[in-house]
């Protein structure tokens, strides 16, 4: 009942609130003052619970042109609970609690109407600065406009959406959970579920235990892979890694000179592992998936996020005999208007380890603590509350964070 006295007080009229705002590439965030407008046409108003920072904000605010798009708003792991809905709005409605999504779903091309596709065809995904109709719902306290990251914006206490990009989800669900499934955690899952289709007894290896390579091997536990490989240069992420269902280690430093893939053809009978997964976002990693991945059946899928030019080279004759796949892949293959739903059912169910994947809690103001715990890779994931009240209401308690 609060909230839909809250809505009646603020609907159709601007908000003022705060928010991190980037006003420079790499520089830290800026907490400040600014002007949220009331949501267009087939648009809701979102006001945030909390949002997690995922490495893509990072990788997106170290840039500059042609991506860079300043001042802006980052954050794409966000939950939050509508505050007002514009006109043409039916199936969300006031005080309801969702996942913005940095995918659109508009339930009528033939991608969407797919079970093969989660790339919307009407809604294409773009690096644009802007939401759906091309302007921007933020300006500062001078009336400057302030850009849009992802269709999201998390990082602020308010923030609007397109109807296509949001998925209602159960309450129930601990906030702090459920902003993990805007990307990261869904992105690793449903890579090793939709897009891999791990097999019980299956061999995975997993390049890079960030945590989306994390939560593929959490994803290939829950399928039951057999033997899962983790490949990483930081020696903290074993003990990490058997929490998600890692069975074997591989710190290329401690090689001798090998290459991790060859260490995998050797482990595997120099059959190579079943499905191989790159999660950091190089070319050369891409690379050593691809070739101890096995001959015949083998899928090789890139998650890693690299600079847009990037490329990374296939032997011909190797590629057109050896039977192998290769895909890339957005979201892991997920639909985010119904997928979200079955991994939360799958947390709440206390078969999905989200818990595991937070490892701080920390206020709106200490934002860029976060982004100096993920660079140094201190840190799974930070979540940074904007409603403090639910925050200690989850159990959060500020004076230990």
């Amino acid at each position: 009942m609060a909230q839909t006295q809250e809505a009646s007080k603020t609907a159709g009229k601007p908000i003022r609130c705060r928010a991190a705002v980037a006003r420079k590439a790499g520089e830290p965030l800026v907490i400040e003052e600014i002007i949220v407008a009331p949501p267009k046409a087939r648009e809701l108003r979102v006001r945030v619970l909390c949002s997690a920072l995922c490495f893509s904000d990072i990788h997106f605010w170290r840039l500059k042109e042609p991506h860079g798009y300043y001042p802006r708003i980052f954050g794409h792991e966000t939950v939050g609970v509508v505050e007002s809905v514009g006109e043409g709005v039916e199936d969300v409605k006031v005080g309801d609690t969702v996942i913005p999504s940095f995918l659109a779903y508009c339930g009528e091309c033939p991608d969407c109407i797919s079970i093969k596709s989660n790339q919307c065809s009407k809604l294409r995904f773009e690096l644009s600065p802007y939401i759906r109709d091309g302007t921007s719902r933020f300006s500062d306290a001078k009336g400057e406009t302030i850009y849009h990251f992802g269709y999201t914006s998390g990082f602020s206490e308010y923030t609007v959406v397109d109807i296509t990009h949001v998925t209602k989800v159960d309450p129930a669900l601990p906030a702090s959970k459920a902003c993990l499934l805007g990307c990261g955690v869904s992105t690793g899952v449903g890579a090793a579920w939709k897009t891999a289709d791990v097999e019980e007894g299956s061999t995975v290896a997993i390049f890079g235990l960030g945590v989306i390579g994390l939560a593929v091997a959490e994803g290939a536990r829950l399928r039951g892979a057999k033997t899962i490989i983790g490949v990483d240069m930081n020696p903290d992420k074993v003990e990490i890694g058997k929490k998600f269902g890692i069975t074997h280690f591989i710190n290329p430093r401690e090689l001798g000179g090998k290459l991790a893939s060859e260490v995998i053809l050797e482990m595997t009978d120099g059959l190579g592992a079943d499905y191989c997964f790159e999660c950091v976002g190089l070319p050369s990693l891409s690379q050593e998936a691809f070739t101890c991945c096995r001959k015949g059946w083998g899928k090789t899928i890139i998650l890693g996020v690299d600079k847009p030019d990037s490329q990374f080279i296939l032997n011909s004759l190797v590629n057109n005999h050896s039977g192998k796949t290769i895909t890339g892949v957005q979201y892991g293959g997920l639909k985010p208007n119904l997928d979200i739903a079955i991994l939360a059912k799958r947390y709440l169910d206390k078969e999905l380890q989200l818990d595991l994947f937070v490892t701080h809690e920390i206020k709106l103001e200490e934002i860029n603590k976060a982004f100096k715990l993920l660079i140094e890779g201190k840190c799974l994931r930070t979540v940074i509350w904007f409603d403090q009240e639910r925050a200690r209401a989850d159990g959060v308690t500020f004076n230990e964070i």
